[in-house]
This record gives C-alpha cells, sequence and structure tokens, in this order.
C-alpha cells in the first residue's frame, strides 16, 4: 500500500510538471489553448498537492526517527516490543507486565528500584521502562536508506498552499460537537487522535477541548465508572501541559472512579489506583492541592481501608489534618480505625486515628452521639483489648457514656452492642479489670465494674459473679455481699444469669456469722431455701457447726455430727476440724484426739488445719496434753513422708498436711510447756528431750530440709493442673478451714 500511494503521488507530479511545459509551448501560438492547458496544469498541482500534503504526513514522517518520547510513547513502546528479547531477555519483568501495572504498583517497583514516585501513570510507566532498557533514543536524522523511490526528485519543488491548520480546527470542532451530545466515547477518540496525529509543541490540543471531554466524561457518575480511565488520562494531560484542571470536575472525577469493589473499583471499572492518579494530577496543576476538597480526600482514605490498605489510608489522613489542616468526617475516622482493629497488631495505629480525630477538634466525650462517633469509640475499645491497655478501653467507654442525643440508650451501651467484635472487646475488658480488683481485695471497685457490666448490656459470666461475692466475704462486708446476692437471685428469675450455686450461699452465711448479722443469715438462709428447694448441704451445716464451736459445746457438736450421718449426710474434713476447734474452746485435749481418730476412722485424712487444730487443743499446760501432741506429731511426720511418697491428691490447700508457719509456731510453744512440765518435776528432763520433744522439733526444722522444697514444687504443680471453678471451690473450702483455726486461735 505505501507503494502504491508513492507511485500514484510520483505521476500525478510528473503530469502537472508536464501540463506546465505544454501550456509554455503554447502560450506563443495560441492563447487560449496555453489558457486549458494551465487550468489543466493547476488541476494536476492541486492533486499532487493533497497527495503529497498526505503522504508528507503518513509516509514519509513515519520513516524518519525524529519521535519526542512524550508525545509519542504509545507508539515507541510498540516498537520495543521487537526488540525487547534483544536487550531484555534476562529482565523479570517485560513491556507488557508494566504496562498493565496499576498506579500503586508503578509507585512501588519506582521507589523500590530508586526512582522518583511522583507524577502521571505514563510518567511512572516511562520512568520505569526507560530504567529497565525497554526504551532507547532514537535517531532524528532521516534514514532513507532502501526507501530512494519515497525521496522527491531534485528537480521537483512542491508548494503547500493548503491551510496547515485545517484538519487540525476540523477536528476540534468534532470533538466539541461529540462532546456537546454526550457521546464521550466519541468524544475520546476524536481527542486521542487529535494529540497524536495533529498536536504539535506550537500548537497543542486546546485547553477548552480537554475540559469538554472531561465535562462529557463525568456526567452520570463517569457513567457507571466506566469513563474513569479517559478522565484520568485527560486530567494527566491538562497538568502535563500546564492547564488547571477545573476543580468541581477533577474532584468529581475522584470521588465518582470509587466504588465498593475489589481495589475500590466499581464493575470492575475505575478504583483507588485510578483516583490516586487522577489526585496526582490535579496536584501537579498550577491550582496544587488547594482544588481538591476534603471530600475528595475522604473518599480516597475511605476506599483504601475498605481495601484493606491501613498504612496508605492513615498516612494520608494524616495529610488531611497536619498538611492540609481539614477536619475529616466522623465517617472518615471511623473507616480507618475499624480497618486497622480487623487487622492484627493494629492497635497503635488506631490510638494514632483517634490523636488526629482529637487534633481535627472533635471531642471524645461527645462524639458518641452520632454513629459513626460510636463505630470510632468501638475500634478503640477493640485496639485497647487488643493491647491489653484496660485503663484505655474503660476511658473510652466512659467517655462515650457522657455523649447527650443518645437517648432512650446510653452511649457506652451502644458503643458496646455496635458489634460482636466490640461486645467481646468490652466483655474482656471488664472481665480482667474485675480479676485486677479481687486479686487487690479491692471489693469497692470489683462491685462497680460488675454494675457497670451490667448497664453496657453485658452479661457478667457465673465465674465472674462468684469473684465479686468472693472478694466482698473475704473484705468481711455481709451486707454488701447479701445485696449482691439478692441481684443475682433477681436476674437468675428474670433469666438474664444462671442462678447461685449453694457454696455462694454458703459463703455469704458464712460472712454474715463472721460480722454477726444474725437477720441477713437468716434472709440468705431462707432466699437458698427459695432458689434450691433445700435447707442446705454440708457446708451450711459446717456453718451451723462453727457457731456451735465457737461456743465450746462439745455435746452440741457431736449431736449435730450425728445428726448428719443419721440424714445420709457424709461429713468432711471441714466437719471434723470445726469439732476439734470446739475442743479448743472447752480446752479438751483428750477430745480432740478422739475426734481426729473418729475422723480416721470414716476414712476422712486429715491436713494441716486438723493437725494444728489437735496442737491447740493440747496447748492447756498439762503434762498429758504435752505427750498427746507429741504422738500427734509424729502422726503428722507420718502422713508427710507418705505425701512424700505417694504425691499429692487432690487441692494443694485442701488435702496437703505440709506443715506452714502456724505449725512451727504450735509446735515451739508445745516445747516451752514441756519445759515448764520437766522444770515442775513432772518429766524427766533428759526422758522429755529424747522422746516428747523430738517430733516437736522435728516440725520445727522442717521448713529447712530438702522435703519442704520438694513439697512446695508438687504444691504449685497441683495447682496448675486445677481449672478455675476447681481453684475457686478449693479457695472456698480453705477458707472456711482458716476460719477454723482462727476460731482457735
Amino acid at each position: 500500500m505505501k507503494l502504491f500511494g508513492h507511485a500514484v503521488t510520483a505521476a500525478l507530479t510528473l503530469a502537472a510538471h508536464k501540463s506546465y511545459i505544454e501550456a509554455f509551448a503554447l502560450s506563443s501560438s495560441s492563447p487560449a489553448a496555453a489558457a486549458a492547458a494551465a487550468a489543466a496544469a493547476a488541476a494536476a498541482a492541486a492533486a499532487a498537492t493533497k497527495k503529497s500534503s498526505f503522504t508528507s504526513q503518513n509516509v514519509v514522517k513515519k520513516q524518519c526517527n525524529n519521535y519526542n518520547v512524550a508525545e509519542r510513547s504509545s507508539q515507541q513502546l510498540s516498537m520495543a516490543l521487537d526488540t525487547q528479547y534483544e536487550t531484555t531477555s534476562e529482565a523479570s519483568m517485560d513491556f507488557e507486565t508494566i504496562r498493565k501495572l496499576p498506579y500503586r504498583q508503578l509507585q512501588k517497583y519506582c521507589k523500590d528500584r530508586g526512582l522518583t514516585a511522583n507524577g502521571s501513570t505514563a510518567a511512572l510507566r516511562t520512568r520505569l521502562l526507560e530504567d529497565l532498557g525497554l526504551v532507547t533514543g532514537r535517531s532524528e536524522e532521516c534514514d532513507t536508506s532502501g526507501d530512494e523511490e519515497i525521496c522527491p526528485p531534485d528537480e521537483i519543488v512542491f508548494v503547500d498552499e493548503s491551510d496547515p491548520d485545517f484538519d487540525f480546527n476540523a477536528l476540534v470542532t468534532e470533538i466539541q460537537e461529540k462532546s456537546s451530545m454526550g457521546h464521550w466515547k466519541a468524544a475520546v477518540r476524536k481527542l486521542k487522535q487529535l494529540s497524536k496525529r495533529y498536536a504539535r509543541p506550537d500548537k497543542p490540543v486546546p485547553e477548552q477541548t480537554f475540559i469538554a471531554v472531561l465535562e462529557a466524561c463525568v456526567a452520570n457518575r463517569l457513567h457507571g465508572a466506566r469513563a474513569s480511565e479517559p478522565a484520568r488520562k485527560i486530567m494527566e494531560d491538562m497538568a502535563e501541559q500546564g492547564y488547571t484542571i477545573p476543580a468541581n470536575l477533577g474532584n468529581q472525577c475522584v470521588v465518582n472512579c470509587l466504588g465498593n469493589g475489589p481495589n475500590g473499583s466499581h464493575d470492575g471499572c475505575g478504583g483507588i489506583d485510578t483516583a490516586l492518579a487522577m489526585l496526582a494530577a490535579m496536584e501537579s496543576s498550577p491550582s496544587g492541592s488547594q482544588m481538591i476538597t476534603v471530600d475528595t480526600y475522604g473518599a480516597v482514605v475511605s476506599a483504601l481501608s475498605l481495601d484493606g490498605a491501613v498504612e496508605e489510608a492513615c498516612l494520608l489522613l494524616r495529610a488531611m489534618v497536619v498538611d492540609h489542616s481539614f477536619t475529616p468526617p466522623l465517617s472518615v475516622f471511623s473507616d480507618v480505625a475499624h480497618a486497622a482493629a480487623k487487622a492484627e497488631n493494629m492497635g497503635e495505629t488506631v490510638l494514632q486515628v483517634l490523636s488526629l480525630a482529637k487534633a481535627s477538634g472533635y471531642i471524645l466525650d461527645s462524639i458518641a452521639s452520632a454513629q459513626s462517633g460510636r463505630e470510632l469509640l468501638a475500634s478503640g475499645v477493640i485496639a485497647a483489648e487488643q493491647m491489653n491497655n484496660l485503663p484505655l478501653g474503660l476511658r473510652l467507654l466512659t467517655a462515650a457514656a457522657k455523649a447527650e442525643g443518645c437517648a432512650p440508650d446510653k452511649g457506652d451501651a451502644l458503643v458496646a452492642s455496635t458489634s460482636s467484635a466490640a461486645q467481646r472487646a468490652c466483655t474482656l475488658i471488664h472481665r480482667r479489670a474485675i480479676d485486677t480488683a479481687v486479686k487487690d481485695d479491692n471489693w469497692k471497685l470489683a462491685v462497680k465494674l460488675e454494675e457497670l457490666m451490667v448497664n453496657r448490656s453485658l452479661t457478667p459470666s457465673t465465674s465472674v459473679l462468684r469473684k465479686v461475692v468472693g472478694v466482698c466475704v473475704k473484705c468481711e462486708k455481709s451486707k454488701k455481699a447479701t445485696s449482691f446476692l439478692l441481684e443475682w437471685i433477681q436476674r437468675a428469675e428474670d433469666g438474664k444469669a444462671e442462678k447461685p450455686p449453694l457454696s455462694v450461699f454458703n459463703n455469704v452465711v458464712n460472712a454474715c456469722e463472721i460480722c454477726g448479722e444474725e437477720e441477713l443469715t437468716l434472709v440468705v438462709l431462707d432466699a437458698m431455701k427459695k432458689v434450691h428447694q433445700s435447707e442446705g448441704n454440708i457446708v451450711t451445716t459446717n456453718i451451723a457447726l462453727k457457731r456451735l464451736a465457737k461456743q465450746g459445746n462439745l455435746m452440741a457438736v457431736e449431736g449435730l455430727i450425728i445428726g448428719m450421718l443419721q440424714a445420709g449426710m457424709e461429713p468432711n474434713v471441714v466437719t471434723y476440724t470445726t469439732a476439734i476447734g470446739a475442743c479448743v474452746k472447752a480446752e479438751d485435749s483428750a477430745m480432740a484426739v478422739e475426734w481426729m481418730r473418729r475422723m480416721r476412722s470414716r476414712l476422712v485424712m486429715p491436713n494441716c488445719y486438723t493437725y494444728n487444730t489437735v496442737l491447740a487443743a493440747c496447748l492447756d499446760g498439762k503434762l498429758e496434753s504435752t505427750i498427746r501432741a507429741s504422738k500427734v506429731a509424729t502422726e503428722m511426720l507420718q502422713d508427710i513422708q507418705k505425701e512424700l511418697r505417694d504425691g499429692l491428691k487432690g487441692s494443694s490447700e485442701y488435702t496437703s498436711v505440709i506443715p506452714d508457719a502456724y505449725t512451727k509456731v504450735l509446735a515451739r510453744s508445745l516445747m516451752k510447756q514441756l519445759r515448764e512440765n520437766w522444770r515442775s518435776g513432772e518429766i524427766n528432763m533428759q526422758v522429755a528431750k529424747s522422746t516428747v520433744r523430738v517430733p516437736l522439733l522435728k516440725l520445727v526444722d522442717f521448713d529447712k530440709s530438702e522435703a519442704a522444697a520438694e513439697i512446695q514444687k508438687q504444691k504449685e504443680t497441683a495447682k496448675a493442673q486445677l481449672g478455675e471453678d476447681a481453684q475457686l471451690n478449693s479457695e472456698e473450702l480453705n477458707q472456711d478451714l482458716a476460719n477454723v483455726v482462727a476460731m482457735a486461735k
């Protein structure tokens, strides 16, 4: 086709030349014939001129290597494909791969290769291709080797008298018409043709032409984002040529090219990369970033957050607040915080978002009145739970509670119910805070935190309620323990909690007994009958037994234990230890030893508390009691060796016979009592030292032996193997035994 065009052009040129010669020859003989020949020559010259104009633009110029890279990038990249396998055969990326990279990927690869990551999509792509060697410079000289037929003869000179801008102006007019009719696709194609074929450095595409096509693209929300890429290219071209992008059109393009699809796209069109490229074009235009509105930036930040690019979203949000002094909507902060809280190990990012919100002028104590503000606070609570920052989580919920305009609910309750993740985080924060308060014996804080849980529509677990009651009982706050228990019962009747177990009733009754609150004791017992339809269990009986033991009424104690056996209720170690405690009050060491014999006959093994109580009963100054104490100490040492041999079974605090500090105090007191006995002449000193004092001295020195370290190790292992509920039950039994020993003291 090229050769055919060249041949036609040459033929027309020669015909015109020949016609002029004939006209010159006829001019002297016949003026009329000369005029006709001249007209024919003019027609031939016009045809030749028109054809030569076409060939000069579409044939000759295509053979010359004088393309500018910025203006002819697409054609030059196509030629790079032909030499790609020769120049970059070892490269990891080829032209097609780079051509399909989105804006953010182009920025990433440029940064990785130490190149500038700013500019338009075409600039980034060209920069990367040049660095990889896929675009090379071309000679501007005309290489006519092999194409001699297209060069005109030296004796022929062409003169183009047509309008050189006719095609340019005609195409501009056509573009304006297509744009005004809303035919954006046709307008874009014509604009591309105008830019590639007719535009020159001294004759660029007019600014109004760009704006007209951009307006056609922006209509109907970028035509469902399908016109996003053409709009992006137009904006980049305008910025490259120094034109001012209209602020309203630029902001509409950025916002409308974003959707809810992958990468912020809308049905596969537009997306975050396109929006970022548009923002870069607007920032590089003469008006700069001043034309970009806060809503435009906010839309990009929200899209980045939705796509999971939390770090990029946070950086752009920080630029909005710090660099541009914008006040983004709460929804933008909420989107970034939610994405960061949803990711792992990004709690610090959530705190940064909260700090930026505060720096923007928002008050944390009032933002809970808006849905976006509640979502922001909920993300902060989730981050606080992830970081185990209990004070921060509670502070954010307190701030939400102060917000106005949340009626009929409160702000903290709405924040806690924002999502399942927020509800879980709030529950865990309160639970851990209650555990800390219980550990510190801060019963007021524990009760207050439990009340806040209920007010915030959170459901405390049974273990949490037991811990709150337990710390009140431990601190001997019988009134608060009773009122809390009655509230628990009411919640159980309303179906909002499980009913309290018997052990909780027993603990509260025990606290009331210790504090001397007999009326409260009756109230708790009546509540126990109502909830469990029972007079109680063995723990309740032990509490009644303890009251008798305090009075030293041995007959009543024995009668109550006999009644338990007749009712089929087997006494436990607490029961027998309490009975022995009654012997301490009655100063009857013989009966104390008898009760220990009886408990062994019922296969109930004594523990450290039982032995301590028996030893305490022997401190009456009598030699017979001292001798009994020596025998009891011998039995205790035998049980210690058995525990070392067979291992610890059950709770270390409930079944262990290992001596404690009080055991050492009792043994020393008994040794002093023995000294008084031999000084009074009741027993020979040498006999006393060699027989009676030996087991007592071993108890005093037990903590220095190697067996003590081994026993302590077994205790820790057994405690670690118990579950949470088992440890609570063990602590309750241990508390009962401790109360008995305290009574004996």
